[in-house]
């Protein structure tokens, strides 16, 4: 059987999919068309590569996390030039790491650009700061910045997905001569895009949607008492309030809530037994959800 995938955002979270994707894939359902955000957009990528739950597994743990944390060479002599840095390049850590190593994934199924897969099979959600808007890659490439979107490396459109504000420096997509846009992570504004199958004329397969969150639209109730505990409850509002509705208006079947709240998406020192929890919750959620699930 054949479904259309939507991944959402969580960062080292992700490896809930894990699990989960193995017991789909014992149960024949195969991804036709795949969409993410953030480290969904990886995910996604992975499996419209045409990477099965095992080799992913594989990648994933291979994937060197803290590498990835890429720091300006000044910054390694000089520490406090860090936050010099940050408040001028708007991230502490470079992102070129990340795509690069992704780069290299990829390319062992011949991927290198969205023209390398079908047509329509792999979206990736990011978020452009400076126009204020969500930017479906490779969709939206050519409407709004005049760039082909067939030719877009896919790596990097999963690196500006994957660009987490502050932590990482956004990324600077030129579209002119002295035009330019500052892309971020996708979960800024849609951390679970499922909306860009739910209303698709070209929709003739179920959507299985697997998102790194407890429920639909209940968000833990936080506490907030000063200026940092408002930014960071305002962050979260941002990335839940757009999907909330389109969620509720999908039916529950389609979409496999995976609870992982207990891990932050940046913990990139993460454990290998912490790995292995984060697989079992995602494997439990799935068989779970399978078996209630009508398709």
């Amino acid at each position: 059987m054949k479904v259309d995938g939507v991944f959402s955002g969580g960062g080292v979270r992700a490896y809930a999919f894990l699990g989960a994707l193995e017991e789909v894939e014992k149960r024949g359902i195969k991804f036709e068309r795949t969409a993410g955000t953030s480290a969904g957009s990886l995910l996604a990528s992975l499996v419209a590569a045409g990477y099965h739950s095992h080799e992913i597994k594989e990648i994933l743990h291979e994937m060197p996390l803290e590498s990835f944390l890429q720091e300006p060479i000044l910054v390694q002599y000089l520490p406090f030039i860090k936050w010099i840095s940050l408040y001028f390049k708007l991230g502490l850590y470079r992102g070129d790491k990340m795509e690069q190593w992704i780069e290299g994934v990829l390319a062992r199924k011949g991927v290198k650009t969205f023209e390398d897969l079908k047509p329509g099979y792999l979206k990736i959600v990011v978020s452009d700061i400076s126009l204020g808007r969500i930017v479906v890659i490779p969709d939206d490439l050519p409407r709004f910045y005049n760039i082909d979107g067939d030719t877009f490396p896919v790596a990097r459109a999963v690196r500006i997905s994957s660009t987490i504000p502050y932590f990482f420096m956004p990324y600077n997509l030129k579209t002119g001569p002295q035009e330019r846009s500052l892309l971020v992570d996708g979960g800024l504004l849609s951390n679970f895009p499922i909306w860009l199958f739910l209303n698709d004329e070209k929709k003739k397969r179920p959507i299985l949607g697997m998102k790194l969150s407890s429920s639909a639209d209940r968000m833990p109730e936080r506490k907030i008492d000063n200026a940092i505990d408002m930014f960071q409850a305002l962050f979260s509002t941002m990335k839940n309030a757009h999907d909330a509705r389109h969620i509720s208006k999908a039916t529950a079947e389609e979409v496999m809530f995976i609870p992982v709240e207990k891990v932050e998406a940046t913990d990139f020192d993460i454990s290998e037994r912490e790995k292995i929890q984060l697989m079992e919750i995602g494997r439990e959620r799935a068989i779970k959800f399978l078996k209630k699930w009508s398709y």
